[in-house]
């Protein structure tokens, strides 16, 4: 018998990745579209209802006991404020700023998550945690060459957004340590965000072509289908591996803004960019140097989106 590689799951899982980087940069290209004509209630409210019906949908074929179930309500409300609060911050983000810009922004919630993770969650920060914070650092410093005098209300949203996104992680993450029901972390966060924004679509609501509703219910079953492609990701490669190939993500936005919205980065986006996939691969080194022998291999983890 021939002896078990890795190398067929680690190809599996980066070929995820690279498909999951490709469908989230595809329903950020579509918040961004809508952003220019809409306001965010009307693209969130079906988007939320897609999500939360899938998950309600997968946990009934699933034949989970658990169901939609959860054992951590405090966190998953807080995840579920901080879930539609940021959703709102990144909408208008991407209508504030170029596309490839927003990245830079993303790319901090992980490296916030990381440092927080000590004060929060009572988790140990290892001091390459704060190298990697002082690249991204650097990274968002190198996007406003002309100094503070260039910052926009834009990068003020979408630093916000990254924020919020950090707070939804960690709430993430503490509910993970009490239950593993993944279904529920997907489904309560977006049902908040449906009811939320039909609360609030009287007010902004605008007639929609068959088109832009078509758009629509395609945003909420890709953000559905990269969820679970992530997942899939996670089920097959350690943490530590998928988390830089994210990085993915900034070249798929590049060629979105290029394609769609006419946009071309600034070398200092490029830069910036740059560093931030520095400071992840800084913290994967890390992660490396800290795995146990092939002989006693970590037990797989799979984070909630």
């Amino acid at each position: 018998m021939k002896p078990v590689t890795l190398a067929a799951p680690v190809t599996i899982g980066a070929v995820l990745m690279v498909v999951y980087t490709l469908l989230i940069t595809g329903a950020d290209a579509i918040t961004k579209a809508f952003a220019l004509s809409y306001a965010a209630p009307q693209l969130f409210a079906v988007s939320g209802a897609i999500v939360a019906g899938l998950s309600l949908v997968a946990s009934r074929i699933s034949r989970d006991q658990r169901g939609l179930r959860t054992y951590a309500p405090r966190a998953m409300a807080v995840r579920s404020v901080a879930t539609v609060a940021g959703a709102m911050a990144f909408f208008h983000a991407f209508r504030l700023l170029p596309f490839a810009e927003v990245f830079v922004f993303i790319a901090l919630i992980p490296i916030f998550a990381g440092i927080l993770s000590g004060p929060v969650l009572s988790e140990r920060v290892r001091p390459q945690a704060w190298g990697g914070l002082a690249l991204a650092s650097l990274a968002v410093v190198i996007l406003f060459p002309s100094g503070l005098s260039s910052i926009g209300v834009g990068h003020l949203v979408a630093l916000l957004a990254a924020f919020l996104g950090t707070v939804s992680m960690l709430a993430a993450r503490y509910i993970c340590r009490i239950e593993g029901n993944l279904l529920a972390q997907v489904f309560y966060p977006n049902a908040a965000l449906m009811m939320v924004m039909v609360c609030a679509l009287p007010f902004v609501f605008q007639p929609m072509s068959l088109q832009d509703l078509s758009w629509a219910l395609a945003y909420g079953v890709i953000l559905f289908g990269a969820r679970w492609v992530l997942v899939g990701a996670m089920r097959v490669m350690p943490a530590y591996v998928v988390t830089p190939l994210m990085n993915l993500q900034f070249l798929w936005m590049v060629l979105f803004g290029i394609l769609l919205f006419g946009e071309t980065p600034a070398a200092s986006v490029y830069l910036g960019a740059g560093l931030m996939v520095g400071s992840s691969a800084w913290l994967m080194l890390d992660q490396l140097r800290l795995r146990p022998s092939p002989t006693s291999p970590p037990k797989a983890v799979v984070p909630a989106e």
